[in-house]
């Protein structure tokens, strides 16, 4: 393989639900250290750099193996700020050091569970579809039919057309965006408008890879996760 492949680790150190969220211990390792040793083990990643705004995130990043070659500045380590912006930032910072890529590969350290081997399939199916831009998918659940929206006047309404009343069984599958992998192409179609989420080809993950740490029990079912896979 020739292109250039950088990974992008965000982790901010402002975090609400659970403090200190990035490095929090889990399963005798800190949380982002998941992130950066399944970047390391890739067979397509080229480096692997962590911006963030915490020295003490630097510190433990760089123990792991991660590269931090700047620090992010504080508007791009606020509540509203993007993740894109925080990319866009990195790939810039990168440049003006010398480095330039082919891909972005963009891993959140609040997706544990993601295996070095999701990474390389992820980075083989973009590279043979030749398409610019890739995001990981789970199968979800709680199916959308059997969703609702309510009404002022407290009324259901119902999220999908047709009728919910079949077996499980006959449901389409849908699928969400679980924010484990995303890959995008570095040319003019990648900027600050880039809306990650909306990337069109998919990579499916099997849903016991996606937990998603955002509070303390997500943490919990975490740790009982990585004992079983």
């Amino acid at each position: 393989m020739q292109k250039k492949v950088l990974a992008i680790i965000p982790a901010r150190s402002g975090s609400k639900g659970i403090k200190d969220k990035n490095i929090i211990n889990l399963n005798g390792k800190p949380l982002i250290a998941y992130s950066i040793e399944a970047g390391l083990k890739s067979k397509y990643i080229d480096k692997v750099v962590v911006t963030t705004d915490g020295e003490e995130i630097a510190k433990v990043a760089r123990a792991y193996g991660a590269e931090v070659p700047f620090m992010r500045p504080d508007y791009l380590a606020s509540d509203t700020a993007k993740t894109i912006d925080a990319v866009m930032h990195c790939i810039e910072e990168m440049k003006r050091l010398g480095e330039e890529y082919d891909y972005i590969v963009l891993l959140q350290p609040t997706q544990p569970l993601r295996q070095s081997w999701h990474i390389d399939e992820a980075i083989e199916l973009i590279l043979e579809k030749d398409e610019e831009a890739l995001v990981s998918v789970s199968k979800v659940k709680d199916h959308p039919i059997l969703m609702r929206t309510i009404d002022s006047n407290g009324y259901a309404i119902n999220l999908l057309e047709g009728s919910s009343t079949k077996r499980r069984q006959e449901f389409p599958d849908f699928y969400k965006v679980n924010g484990a992998i995303y890959i995008n192409k570095i040319n003019e179609n990648l900027n600050n408008d880039t809306s990650l989420n909306d990337n069109k080809l998919v990579y499916v993950m099997d849903e016991k890879y996606d937990v998603d740490i955002d509070e303390m029990l997500d943490l919990q079912i975490a740790e009982l996760a990585i004992t079983a896979i």
